[in-house]
């Protein structure tokens, strides 16, 4: 289903499509790709909103800073100093987290109204990114298909062609509150990770050297424990790159018995706490789970590569699955 969502300044007008199968209800954006609502129910088959997000569209257009559930792109996460190499050439882009490029630059994909296709069970959201756009080269045919399977997950896959050497990284930014989007603090949800090893970062959030061991570390989650506060780091997956999405993490809210399971081809996952939410949230209302590709990765070779070709087909899937306990 389809509605009138809201008016941009310029007179675009912005939709809001509402998925619905085996008692899972999601609404979408077409500005941003945004999942503005994701309502499961609890142990007791009590429904509630699970993703923190805006009841109008003047509520994400005056607080475009915490990416609330937005579609991220070209690139998620950080560029160290907004520049990166690619054949023999360099490219400059938007610095709009000084001095890195972050989420894609000052108008991103979170930041566009999307050309919105219904399908079985979803809708497509496609778009032209064209060349040059926030500093990235080649034109970019890209979409993202939100779906609900028969079991209630919801399933997000990316895909993209372009016409000259590019690099490509998207993302879904939600916060997860699966005691309910405004039930407080998040921390003291339980957190289990598939991941070995973490990416350190400098002060600026940028991976200083080659990935580090979780053992003995704040970054163990192999076994599953409170979450806290304090993360906006990614984790190296142990699976890596795969052609299918392979379980990776787990989140658990003991209070209403809620469980959100995410399965990626990615290679990483980034944990951010929420630290610096600010009004009308409060930091840790929420815990983003971004499945991506690394941070810098078009600067570290040593990393999985980004770089997407002429002739070649960029594939990108995500599956939230959702149960109780």
């Amino acid at each position: 289903m389809s509605e009138h969502f809201g008016t941009l300044s310029d007179g675009t007008e912005v939709h809001r499509w509402t998925l619905e199968r085996a008692g899972v209800r999601v609404r979408v954006l077409s500005y941003g790709g945004i999942v503005q609502s994701l309502e499961v129910p609890d142990r007791d088959g009590r429904a509630a909103d699970v993703v923190l997000g805006f009841a109008d569209l003047d509520g994400y257009l005056s607080h475009p800073g915490p990416y609330l559930g937005a579609l991220i792109g070209r690139y998620a996460n950080r560029i160290a100093g907004g520049r990166f190499p690619l054949d023999g050439l360099t490219y400059a882009l938007e610095p709009n987290n000084a001095p890195n490029s972050l989420h894609g630059g000052v108008h991103g994909f979170d930041k566009r109204v999307w050309e919105a296709t219904p399908v079985e069970h979803g809708v497509r959201l496609g778009r032209v990114s064209p060349h040059g756009e926030e500093g990235f080269p080649g034109r970019l045919e890209f979409s993202a298909t939100y779906s609900l399977a028969s079991d209630g997950s919801l399933r997000i896959a990316y895909e993209a062609v372009t016409d000259a050497p590019t690099v490509v990284n998207p993302t879904n930014h939600s916060y997860f509150n699966l005691g309910g989007a405004r039930s407080g603090n998040a921390g003291g949800h339980e957190l289990r990770l598939a991941a070995s090893r973490f990416t350190p970062v400098d002060a600026d959030l940028i991976p200083t050297g080659s990935p580090d061991e979780v053992a003995g570390t704040r970054f163990d989650f192999r076994q599953a424990r409170k979450v806290g506060a304090g993360y906006d780091h990614n984790f190296v997956l142990d699976k890596g790159v795969t052609g299918s999405p392979e379980q990776v993490a787990e989140l658990y809210d003991p209070s209403s018995g809620r469980a959100l399971t995410i399965a990626t081809t990615e290679p990483g996952i980034q944990l951010y706490t929420a630290d610096h939410l600010s009004e009308p949230f409060a930091p840790g209302d929420g815990i983003a789970l971004e499945t991506q590709h690394f941070p810098d990765s078009p600067n570290r070779p040593d990393f999985p590569s980004t770089v997407l070709r002429p002739g070649e087909v960029f594939r990108s899937e995500t599956v939230y699955g959702f149960g109780v306990r």
